[in-house]
């Protein structure tokens, strides 16, 4: 990738320096892309981790000071807190600051955010679809994006040049980047993203729970229930907000799964030898064909 010949983002202020944040200033940095980095946050340590990693230029504890002068705010907190984090800052912004976010829940965040900006300033929901089960700046890096997608999540209130500057940013990041509505976001990753961690979690805590042979089952796990569960690591917090904030797409998704498995129960059942091998065949050329 080539570098920015002049910096596309001349101070981005970062809330929330984790794996997210902290990927997004990493790759900017490495690209030319942004000139000063600040990153805010509540623990200091991770904050002064950043600077001695060199992902930030400085800290700021208070978001209120931390986001002056910024021309772009990149909101990394767990979904529930975006729209306080952005009602605190609202006023303490520049004419013409950009606040976007990396949420995996858009139309809460839009609904909730635009109306907070200012006139002269905007806001452009997003979401980098990418990540890995672990945390805090230090597992951030700077190709997490590359090859990957960033959803932008536009409204008919969005302003296009506020718009187009958020999609460079991503792109700039190595990511493709497509634009759909809110609602629409919500209803895709509540498939491809949300009801899978729902199946790890509920997964690891069904044979953490079943105890007919005594002992400890999850210490024999091997590859393949380690390798299903990995994202059942993931930040707590985090999906719990995504469970709260997109409940009704979830819970469609979870009934449809629940069908699914349920028609496996019954070829289990019946032992239906060619329907169970149907079933499987049909799910493996799936699989096998996004790969």
């Amino acid at each position: 990738m080539t570098k920015a010949a002049t910096p596309l983002v001349k101070r981005l202020a970062v809330i929330g320096l984790g794996l997210i944040g902290g990927s997004l200033a990493r790759v900017l940095r490495e690209r030319g892309a942004v000139g000063e980095v600040v990153g805010i946050g509540r623990g200091e340590a991770n904050l002064k981790r950043g600077v001695e990693l060199g992902v930030i230029d400085r800290y700021c504890l208070d978001p209120t000071e931390g986001v002056r002068g910024a021309d772009v705010v990149f909101v990394a907190t767990p979904v529930c807190s975006i729209p306080t984090v952005v009602e605190r800052i609202a006023p303490h912004l520049e004419d013409g600051c950009i606040v976007t976010d990396g949420g995996s829940v858009k139309e809460f965040v839009v609904n909730a955010c635009e109306p907070l900006m200012r006139p002269g300033t905007f806001f452009v929901g997003g979401h980098p679809i990418a990540g890995t089960e672990h945390s805090g700046v230090e597992a951030s890096f700077a190709t997490l994006y590359q090859g990957k997608r960033c959803i932008v999540t536009p409204t008919e209130k969005t302003d296009p040049a506020a718009l187009a500057k958020v999609v460079k940013i991503w792109a700039y990041a190595g990511s493709a980047v497509p634009v759909m509505d809110p609602a629409t976001h919500d209803r895709m990753l509540a498939a491809i993203s949300h009801l899978p961690h729902m199946v790890a979690y509920s997964l690891v805590n069904a044979v953490d729970g079943y105890d007919r042979f005594g002992g400890e089952l999850l210490a024999f796990s091997a590859g393949g229930f380690r390798d299903f569960t990995r994202i059942a690591s993931s930040d707590p917090v985090m999906w719990r907000d995504i469970a709260l904030t997109n409940q009704e797409a979830i819970l469609e998704t979870m009934d449809f799964f629940s069908d699914y498995l349920g028609k496996l129960r019954t070829l289990v059942a019946a032992a239906d030898g060619p329907g169970l091998e149907a079933f499987f065949r049909n799910s493996k050329e799936k699989r096998d064909a996004i790969l």
